[in-house]
């Protein structure tokens, strides 16, 4: 297709209009031609995949994918629409979206709008109509990439510069960017089956960029939630007397958030029982004197096999992360490496022998993926039952 032409295609609701001409070229000079849906503006970003078949509004508002452009590799995307229901924050959070085909009609009962008017309205860019199993294939084989989508020009070696321009994610700090500017108690949904659940236990979230349904998971399990930015010390989260703490999922490097390792050391320090998820298993992991590293491409989808080593189960896991703790930390004799990922051994939990302390990788809230994992809210609820109790 030529990149400079514009090209009829069905819009939402069946109707044909003309599309805008769009590209999609990545800093090592790969392009791909495609047509604009959404937002037509132009956008910068890592440019990522994930695998999941379903659950497009829970990753495009998921605050993980802060500043990247992400590719769904299930060919035919946007069928189910859009609901309020499935934001897994308040906006969308991705820079870009990069599909095989948009849905020109959006069928189910639940929709309340079709996905391409939501990232209008969001201000969010798309490009359709590339292979995306091609481009699949160069970010496995050369790694994620910077990129830029365009509607504007089609002069590459432009494109080329302003896509290595792009922010790097190594070395970047994006949960101060999405986190919350002040503390909020979770709010109680009195529609929801959390709500007939007594809370017994007053949990401190850190919010490194949390997701909606790790609250509800939360509630399920019998706490009442205090969410507290992410930058929020030790001295202030312990000064709310709670019984447990939890870490969050969040976007970027978690190396540079010096701010939120300090503060969890103090925690430990404190003996108050942490949970910690995807960022937040990072940051406990670097608390704990470990390193991280950039993986090459990231795991993000639904369907990524985890063997939890203490009880052989396999599960299946939501994930979504570009950083990985390196296996160094278990030359310290006080953790257990306790989660693997089967696809490539990386390290997806651990847990301290002696303080109340767990933390996976993975994200047992799913949203979207399977239930697999969702147990381990009922385990963090037996650590804060146990600290009580002593």
């Amino acid at each position: 297709m030529s990149p400079d032409v514009a090209h009829p295609r069905p819009a939402a609701g069946g109707a044909a209009r003309l599309r805008a001409a769009s590209l999609l070229v990545l800093e090592d000079g790969a392009r791909f031609a495609g047509w604009n849906f959404g937002r037509p503006a132009d956008t910068e970003g890592e440019v990522v995949f994930n695998t999941a078949l379903t659950g497009y509004q829970e990753v495009l508002t998921d605050p993980s994918y802060a500043g990247q452009i992400v590719t769904m590799t299930y060919p035919h995307i946007g069928n189910y629409g859009v609901s309020a229901g499935d934001m897994e924050s308040a906006k969308a959070q991705v820079k870009g979206f990069v599909v095989r085909e948009i849905a020109a009609l959006d069928s189910s009962y639940r929709s309340e709008g079709s996905l391409e008017g939501w990232l209008d309205a969001q201000g969010v860019p798309g490009i359709a109509g590339i292979d995306t199993r091609a481009l699949t294939r160069h970010l496995r084989t050369h790694g994620a990439k910077r990129g830029v989508i365009s509607t504007a020009t089609t002069d590459l070696d432009a494109l080329v510069r302003r896509a290595r321009a792009a922010r790097d994610m190594n070395g970047l700090d994006l949960a101060r960017e999405v986190t919350t500017p002040r503390a909020y108690d979770s709010p109680h949904d009195p529609k929801s089956p959390t709500s007939i659940v007594t809370p017994r236990f007053r949990v401190v979230a850190y919010d490194f960029g949390i997701k909606r349904n790790i609250l509800r998971m939360l509630a399920a399990a019998g706490c009442d939630v205090r969410v507290v930015p992410a930058t929020t010390t030790a001295a202030e989260a312990l000064a709310l007397r709670p019984d447990g703490v939890f870490l969050s999922n969040g976007p970027g490097d978690p190396e540079p958030c010096g701010y939120a390792i300090e503060a969890v050391k103090a925690i430990m320090d404190s003996r108050t029982p942490l949970f910690g998820i995807c960022l937040g298993h990072q940051i406990l992991g670097l608390a704990c004197g470990g390193r991280t590293y950039k993986l090459k491409f990231g795991h993000r989808g639904a369907n990524h096999p985890v063997k939890d080593l203490e009880t052989g189960r396999v599960e299946i896991t939501s994930q979504n992360h570009g950083f990985a703790l390196d296996r160094g930390l278990f030359q310290n004799p006080e953790l257990v490496l306790t989660h693997v990922n089967l696809n490539d051994g990386t390290v997806e939990g651990f847990k301290h022998r002696e303080l109340p302390v767990i933390s996976v990788q993975y994200h047992p809230e799913a949203s979207p993926g399977p239930h697999d994992s969702r147990h381990l809210f009922g385990g963090f609820v037996r650590m804060m039952e146990h600290h009580r109790a002593r």
